[in-house]
Formats: structure tokens, C-alpha cells, sequence
């Protein structure tokens, strides 16, 4: 049965592709970034990194957020990696660094991991889990690779690609959601509110003509 009291989201991340996916699915997040220092969690596995990343993230902004008494309010921590040739990718270094690797990973394969941790802040439980998908990149040229380089965005993305944005001429396909490769999987977030008693309607929002509202659905 839902729930009486309106839903808040909280996204406890900075990436702007992140805000636009959820408010694409309908969904309008607060955003309180997390701060938390990722180069102080190593792992062996991508898939464990991701989803260790994404708990610190969530459990870092819940620690501070102040919940409001007419809402309940959830928490969404998320992060991602790129499984390469036995190597774990996160943002690159530099330009430098992203070039080396768009050089090393054309014409081949990987596997974006997006860790997901959902946190009740109401009744205190949480779900998490990890969404994956492979990659396939396309055969860039040199030229197509510092032109790229150059526009900056490959060095604010895990794996130094993008599939929403000019990144996504360089691939040649995928096999799973986009929107892990993106950084946010809904239809995983859907599952992960089932898990809380939730469901994912009780989060849409719509914008009332000229705009000048936003009410709940459902």
C-alpha cells in the first residue's frame, strides 16, 4: 500500500546527469553533495568499489541532512567505475591520463558498475545493489581522441566517457541499461524502493501549464 506521507529524495551527488535522468523519470531530487574523498577506497573488485562508494556517499549526507516532519525523506547515494582489462577506472588523473586510456580502450569492450545504496531516513533501513553494463567503444582516431580530450568532459566521468553527451558518437553500443552508464539506474532504483515498501510512482512530480506549480502523482 503507499504510503500517506509525500516522498523526498534526496540525491547525495553532484553529477548534473544524475539530476536529469531522475527528473527525466518524473522524479525532482533535492541534491546535498556528499564530500566524500574517494581516492581513500580501494578495492580489488569494481563492483565492490562502486557499491562501497555509493554507502559512503548516502551515509555521508544522511549524517547531515536535517529530515523535514511532513515528509519522508530517503536518501540516494550513487557512484560509478569502469571495469577495463582487469583495471578499475574512475575519473582520470588529467588529460593526460584520459587520453592514454580512450587510446587503450577503442575498439574494445568494458564494463560500467554503478553502485546504488537507498536509505529510509524515516524507519532507518536501506537496499543497495549494483547495475551493470557493457560497453563497447568504437574505433576512434587520434584526432577524434584529442578533440575530445579537449572539451574537458571526459575528465569528470568515470571510465573518461560519457554516453549522454558528446561521448556518446565514440561508442558502438551497449548490452544493459543506459542509464547505469549514465551514472542512475531507474528501473534498479524502482527495485530498490520495492524493497523499502515503496514504489516508484509515489516519487513522480509534474509541472503544472506555464509551470508555476509542482504537485505529486498518484
Amino acid at each position: 500500500m503507499p504510503n500517506s506521507m509525500p516522498l523526498r529524495l534526496v540525491l547525495a551527488s553532484a553529477s548534473p546527469a544524475r539530476r536529469k535522468l531522475l527528473q527525466a523519470g518524473g522524479i525532482e531530487p533535492d541534491v546535498l553533495v556528499s564530500g566524500v574523498d574517494e581516492s581513500q577506497v580501494v578495492s580489488e573488485r569494481a563492483e565492490d568499489l562502486c557499491l562501497e562508494l555509493a554507502r559512503l556517499k548516502a551515509q555521508a549526507v544522511l549524517d547531515r541532512l536535517r529530515p523535514t516532519p511532513d515528509a519522508r525523506t530517503l536518501v540516494l547515494g550513487c557512484d560509478s567505475v569502469l571495469g577495463f582489462d582487469g583495471e578499475i577506472l574512475g575519473k582520470p588523473a588529467d588529460a593526460a591520463d584520459a587520453t592514454r586510456r580512450l587510446r587503450r580502450m577503442r575498439g574494445r569492450s568494458g564494463v560500467l558498475h554503478t553502485g546504488h545504496c537507498l536509505i529510509d531516513v524515516t524507519s532507518a533501513s536501506r537496499a543497495e545493489a549494483v547495475a551493470s553494463t557493457v560497453v563497447h567503444f568504437g574505433d576512434i582516431s587520434d584526432d577524434e581522441i584529442d578533440a575530445y580530450v579537449a572539451t574537458g568532459e571526459p575528465l569528470a566521468v568515470a571510465g573518461s566517457f560519457t554516453i549522454d553527451g558528446l561521448g556518446g558518437a565514440f561508442l558502438n553500443g551497449i548490452e544493459g541499461d543506459p542509464g547505469t552508464v549514465v551514472g542512475l539506474s531507474l528501473p534498479l532504483l524502482r527495485r530498490l524502493l520495492s524493497e523499502l515498501g515503496l514504489r516508484i510512482t509515489d516519487l513522480w512530480t509534474k509541472v503544472a501549464p506555464g509551470g508555476q506549480s509542482v504537485e505529486p502523482l498518484g
